[in-house]
């Protein structure tokens, strides 16, 4: 999770199924600090994404419910829909460098001689 569009979206997915979770425990979640939480929580507000709910508990503490909007349930689709894509592209990229050195391995088998794990197993 490093781009900002994937902090988001991490941000969105915890907070419409945890409307309650805490600045620190969506903090250690998502392997941010803290003030990196509050920032990325104070921008989501800002777009009108999220919108933030304060309630007295029965303990008189403040506690806090983020809740996402329409804007913000809409953003968190598209975000998803990016992700995925951006996902698969990387999947497909990885299938074809496999293969680029399963080939380049077997070369190497053939011009050495050496045996693969993996053919010296089907052998036996």
């Amino acid at each position: 999770m490093n781009t900002p569009e994937e902090i988001n979206l991490k941000l969105l997915q915890q907070l419409e199924s945890e409307p309650h979770l805490n600045q620190r425990s969506l903090a250690e979640r998502l392997g941010l600090s803290l003030g990196k939480a509050n920032y990325c929580l104070q921008a989501l507000v800002a777009k009108g994404l999220i919108k933030i709910s304060n309630f007295k508990r029965s303990d008189h503490k403040l506690a806090y419910a983020y809740l996402l909007t329409a804007r913000g349930v809409r953003e968190k689709a598209r975000l998803t829909v990016a992700f995925l894509k951006r996902k698969q592209h990387e999947y497909e990229e990885l299938q074809i460098e496999i293969a680029r050195l399963k080939v380049e391995v077997e070369a190497m088998d053939d011009r050495t001689g050496a045996a693969r794990p993996n053919r010296a197993r089907r052998e036996r």
